[in-house]
């Protein structure tokens, strides 16, 4: 796989290089005592020294390779106001799927506010829905011993993914650990798959933005419904895509298109490492969350528009075309992109811009599948369709789902006055009483539930429907409706008022 050296991917380490070579490439000056001090750093504790060097942002250390330097800031007001937006979206997100798609999508192109990207990736993938599908299948696969064969390759490519990030800066961390737990996990999950070196800095960069088991479920979404058979063991998909991206250039540029099939240059020298790693080793970091973004909320053509942008800028003139005269020097060219065209605004830009649509993606994959049997016969890996963004994946969805609801961060028991209220909270025996009065006057005094038949509150935060409880037509005609009492009804809005965050929110 092509190696791109990006502003933001800084060069990852050869294999026989060892973590603390590239944390030597830091030290201030020649000072040999400073190099072994460095070098010897590994544990969480040592790691804290890091502290003294400043960090950017996106966590980051200043100077290196990945940080950046001057960026554009959202101004404080404005991204309060797309906070609240979003809070608003993310309350209510099946609501806004199935009406407000649209309204979605470009604030999705706006940027998503960075304290709730981690959760909004979550809902615009359908990791979210996968994870109340699956509860517990991530704890179940992280006891499991996994396969020798993928845990040394694992293991050898840890420290390769982002060293100069305050995350997995530390060999052995808190971020390594994580990564280990992910990656180990979804070769548990698809052992016919196994592990791909390229979903590592995926995994990476989920890793950033929530908790390791929200993340195993994004790269599972990622894998499967976002860029199907990527990681299969002969490639054969980003194959595949190569020759739709190097079609769809003669259309958006065709100069570039002639330089390189007179180059006889093959698309998966450039452009391998730029869709199976999601571009995230490839552009500043600000513009790699700007396009997954984008990614997660449009699907694969987002990738597809930023290969054939970066291409027309790169090679989209005669002038530019003059001075690569070789192979050598276009492949280059290719991997030290201009600053210029990798910039955020510039490139999210030209990104919404280019007319590239599902449709022809899809059409362009029929003929390059059918030139593929032709020529090389059936493909050996049987991949899932590839679901084109969040609204495809939803609609795709089988059968029907439990509505996503918000995870309250508090949780208050049912004798709990109301946040703000002056009220004192009763004695549960006394609270208890009152309540069986005020039934017993309505006439609706029953026995009290069993424990199995009492709501169950899920370890996410989600309320679960009673067990056992009889349906509704079994009830006599003649009883009256059934109201709950007013310290019922206060626990229930109580509920209701604490759900404008998730645990997840503050995960920065």
């Amino acid at each position: 796989m092509a190696k791109s050296n990006g502003e933001n991917g800084p060069r990852a380490p050869a294999a026989g290089e060892s973590l603390s070579g590239t944390r030597e490439s830091l030290a201030q000056g020649p000072d040999a005592a400073t190099t072994d001090e460095l070098s010897s750093l590994g544990s969480d504790s040592e790691a804290n020294g890091f502290a003294e060097r400043r960090i950017d942002k996106f966590g980051f250390i200043v100077g290196s390779q990945g940080a950046e330097g001057a960026l554009e800031e959202v101004p404080l007001e404005v991204l309060r106001q797309r906070e609240s937006k979003w809070l608003d979206m993310l309350n209510n997100w099946d609501k806004w799927m199935a009406k407000k798609h649209k309204k979605i999508r470009l604030r999705c192109q706006k940027g998503i506010p960075p304290s709730l990207r981690g959760r909004a990736w979550q809902y615009l993938s359908g990791g979210k829905v996968k994870l109340q599908q699956n509860p517990g299948k991530f704890d179940e696969l992280d006891m499991s011993p996994g396969d020798p064969k993928w845990l040394d390759v694992i293991e050898r490519d840890l420290h390769r993914q982002f060293p100069f990030h305050e995350m997995f800066v530390s060999r052995g961390g808190h971020g390594q650990q994580d990564l280990f737990r992910v990656l180990k996990a979804y070769t548990l999950y698809r052992p016919e798959e196994g592990y791909c070196q390229a979903q590592a800095p995926i995994a990476a960069v989920l890793l950033m933005h929530m908790p390791a088991e929200q993340a195993f479920w994004c790269l599972v979404q990622i894998c499967e419904k976002y860029l199907p058979g990527y990681y299969s063991e002969k490639l054969e998909a980003i194959q595949l895509d190569g020759e739709i991206l190097f079609s769809l250039l003669q259309k958006v540029s065709p100069v570039a298109h002639k330089h390189l099939s007179r180059q006889k240059i093959d698309p998966l020298l450039y452009m391998t490492e730029w869709f199976m790693c999601a571009f995230s080793r490839t552009l500043p970091w600000s513009s790699v969350l700007r396009v997954w973004d984008m990614f997660f909320c449009e699907g694969v053509k987002i990738i597809f528009r930023v290969g054939l942008v970066l291409l027309k800028h790169a090679l989209g003139s005669p002038e530019k075309v003059k001075a690569c005269q070789g192979q050598y020097e276009t492949i280059e060219r290719l991997r030290s992109l201009s600053p210029k065209i990798m910039q955020e605004a510039f490139l999210v830009q030209e990104v919404v811009e280019l007319p590239v649509t599902e449709r022809q993606i899809e059409r362009e994959h029929l003929i390059q599948l059918r030139r593929w049997q032709e020529t090389r016969g059936e493909l050996q890996c049987r991949s899932p369709p590839r679901l084109h963004g969040a609204k495809a994946i939803l609609d795709a969805e089988p059968g029907p789902r439990p509505a996503l609801q918000p995870s309250p961060s508090i949780r208050l028991p049912l004798d709990a006055p109301l946040p703000g209220s002056k009220a004192k909270p009763k004695p549960p025996k006394q609270a208890q009483k009152e309540q069986r009065k005020q039934m017993k006057g309505r006439g609706q005094l029953e026995k009290p539930p069993a424990p199995n038949q009492a709501m169950v509150v899920a370890a996410g935060g989600d309320a679960c429907p009673p067990q056992h409880v009889p349906p509704k037509d079994s009830a006599p005609k003649d009883s009256a409706p059934q109201d709950l009492s007013p310290q019922v009804s206060a626990h229930h809005r109580s509920q209701e008022s604490l759900t404008s965050q998730e645990s997840e929110d503050t995960y920065l």
